[in-house]
């Protein structure tokens, strides 16, 4: 349970450190005139907030997005948002350290935006892991400490593994219902689901 927890959380990093990143350009209107007309339109730039801390809090969303889009590409293994929204990030640093433009600063914005957007589609689609299943799982032998990262099956459970180094073969503890629950670094996929079993 604590683990599907974690998964839902890491999964809304990059949405949070997108629309963060994009709230806070929008409460430093004065480098970025597109954003100084739809912030007075609403009203942010009321608050008075200081831009120093403001292009800084910026930067620290889009780190935020970058993070959570690394943890979605290691889990879903499709890099394609990971890529874009670094090439947003990156533009972004470039932009605000080496040498401004605005253009540069939007498109990596944009870029972020887009990169959470199409993660989030990604993770929906996801062939039929869209309840967040992680589906990898580190079995490691505890007769000669051998490590193997496998793909659980999500339509069956696994009650034999035999291990590639010294040839034993793994059966579940007493109380588990596979290996993957009693060897594994994540539990199967119907216990991730909060499910009794997968017998």
């Amino acid at each position: 349970m604590r683990t599907r927890r974690v998964t839902r959380i890491v999964g809304l990093l990059d949405s949070v450190g997108s629309v963060g990143a994009l709230l806070m350009a929008l409460a430093a209107p004065c480098c970025l005139p597109l954003f100084a007309m739809i912030a007075g339109a609403v009203g942010i730039t009321a608050l008075g907030l200081n831009e120093k801390l403001v292009l800084f809090v910026l930067q620290a969303f889009a780190v935020i997005a970058v993070i959570g889009l690394a943890f979605a590409a290691s889990r879903l293994r499709q890099f394609g948002p990971l890529i874009l929204g670094g090439l947003g990030v990156f533009a972004l640093f470039f932009s605000f350290h080496a040498m401004f433009s605005a253009l540069l600063v939007y498109f990596g914005l944009g870029g972020l935006c887009v990169a959470s957007a199409w993660n989030y589609l990604i993770s929906r689609k996801g062939g039929g892991n869209a309840a967040g299943l992680i589906l990898q799982s580190v079995i490691t032998c505890p007769k000669c400490g051998h490590r193997a990262e496998e793909t659980m099956p999500t339509n069956a459970c696994l009650f034999f593994y035999e291990c590639s180094r010294c040839g034993a073969t793994l059966k579940p503890k007493s109380g588990d219902c596979c290996v993957f629950c009693s060897y594994g670094s994540v539990p199967c996929p119907p216990i991730q689901q909060g499910a009794a079993c997968c017998a």
